[in-house]
C-alpha cells in the first residue's frame, strides 16, 4: 500500500465521495443538458467532467481589497440613463462559446433602481431581463428578477462591486439553479468591467464577461 496521503488507496472515503458526487451530476445532467441551447449543453457536459476530475472551485475574493481603489464604484451614479455592454460566455478551458450586445435602460427613485436589459445574442436569439435594485445601507444593494431564485445580494467597496445570486432554469417540469459570482469593477467614468463566474455543485461551469459604456449622461 502506498504511503501517499493523496492515493486513492490510502482515502477510499474520499474516492467514494467523489464517485457519489459524480453519480449525482451525471442524474442532473441526463435531463438537463440536451434541454439547453447549444452553449449550455457544453457547459453540462463539462459540469460531469469536472465532477468526475474532482475539480471544485476556489474560494472567492473579497470586495473589501479594492477600498482603497479609485475612481469610487457609485451603482446608482454609474447605473443611470442609457447604457449599452458586449460580453461573450467562455466555458472552463477558456473557449468562447457565445457572444452578445446588451441595450440597457436605468433610473432611480430615492433608493430604488430599475435596470431594464435587454440582449441580443451571436446567433440571433434575444432576451429580456428586468432588475429592480436596491440600495439598502451605503454600499451595500439587493436585487431581484423574474429568473432569479430569491435576491441577489451584491457589496460595493472602492471601484468595485460584488454581486451573488442564483438563476432558475426551469427544465423538464423543474428548476435547476446555477449561481453566479458576479464582479463589476469601475475602470473610468464611461467604462466598467463585469466578470462573472458560473458554478454548480461548487463546479466552476464557465465565465462570462461584459464590458460596459454609458451612452448618455442623464
Amino acid at each position: 500500500m502506498s504511503d501517499d496521503p493523496h492515493s486513492d488507496r490510502a482515502c477510499p472515503q474520499r474516492v467514494d465521495s467523489a464517485r457519489g458526487q459524480s453519480c449525482a451530476v451525471d442524474r442532473i445532467s441526463a435531463p438537463l443538458v440536451w434541454r439547453l441551447p447549444g452553449w449550455f449543453r457544453r457547459l453540462g457536459i463539462l459540469l460531469g467532467l469536472g465532477a468526475c476530475l474532482g475539480l471544485i472551485a476556489c474560494a472567492s475574493v473579497e470586495v473589501e481589497q479594492y477600498r482603497s481603489e479609485k475612481p469610487v464604484l457609485d451603482l446608482k451614479r454609474y447605473l443611470n440613463g442609457e447604457l449599452r455592454a458586449w460580453g461573450m460566455f467562455t466555458d472552463r478551458f477558456g473557449k468562447v462559446v457565445r457572444r452578445f450586445e446588451v441595450r440597457m435602460q436605468a433610473s432611480w427613485k430615492g433608493s430604488q433602481g430599475i435596470l431594464e436589459e435587454d440582449f441580443l445574442y451571436s446567433d440571433g436569439t434575444t432576451e429580456r431581463r428586468v432588475w429592480t435594485i436596491d440600495e439598502i445601507a451605503p454600499g451595500r444593494f439587493r436585487g431581484r428578477a423574474d429568473d432569479v431564485i430569491g435576491e441577489a445580494v451584491g457589496v460595493s467597496a472602492g471601484n468595485a462591486l460584488n454581486w451573488r445570486y442564483t438563476l432558475a432554469l426551469p427544465i423538464e417540469g423543474r428548476i435547476w439553479h446555477v449561481q453566479f459570482d458576479d464582479w463589476m469593477y469601475l475602470i473610468d467614468e464611461q467604462v466598467l468591467i463585469n466578470r462573472a463566474r458560473m458554478s454548480k455543485f461548487g463546479i466552476e461551469l464557465g465565465e462570462v464577461t461584459l464590458s460596459f459604456t454609458r451612452e448618455k449622461r442623464p
